[in-house]
This record gives structure tokens, C-alpha cells and sequence, in this order.
């Protein structure tokens, strides 16, 4: 399985950008985005960038990965789904 990275962009080309997500730096494409700035935060997906995204959405994303690695250490997971938790499951607005 693969997952999309919130990485943020360090320093762009135009071409490919060097990405940070936590300690790891990435070289990935960004030919699919219309030329994103360097502290923009980006999705990256199998080393190509493939959207823009917000503060809050890389944030949310961020703490989704954190919780399935905690999850995956037997670890407590609920404070990485804080938007999750004490709440009824709702279906997308497309699907109802």
C-alpha cells in the first residue's frame, strides 16, 4: 500500500522540488502543480507532487500517518484522530 506524504516544499526548480516531511528530505516532480513556491505544502505521492494543500489538511494528513504508525506499535492512537474521536461516523456528502 502506498501512501500520500504532506511534505513541504524547501527549494523548486519548476521542475522537481526538494520536500520535507519530518527528518526525511525528498526530490519529487512537481510537473503537475503550476509552479508551486518553496513553503508551499504539497501531497506527494509515489515521488510526484499531486496537489496543494493547507495548513490544516497537512496537518490532519500528518496526524493520520503518525496514528497508524502508533496503532501499528500497539500504541494509543486516538489522540492523532482527535476529529474522529466521541463523534457518530458520518458518509461524505457525495455518498448520502
Amino acid at each position: 500500500m502506498c501512501l500520500g506524504l504532506p511534505m513541504t516544499i524547501v527549494e523548486t526548480d519548476g521542475t522537481t522540488a526538494l520536500c520535507q516531511y519530518g527528518d526525511e528530505l525528498r526530490r519529487v516532480s512537481v510537473l503537475l502543480l503550476s509552479d508551486p513556491p518553496a513553503g508551499a505544502k504539497v501531497l506527494v505521492y509515489l515521488d510526484s507532487a499531486v496537489r496543494l494543500l493547507d495548513d490544516e489538511e497537512a496537518r490532519l494528513i500528518g496526524d493520520a500517518i503518525q496514528g497508524l504508525q502508533a496503532a501499528l506499535n500497539g500504541e494509543d492512537c486516538d489522540r492523532f484522530f482527535g476529529d474522529l474521536v466521541d463523534r457518530e461516523p458520518e458518509l461524505p456528502e457525495h455518498l448520502r
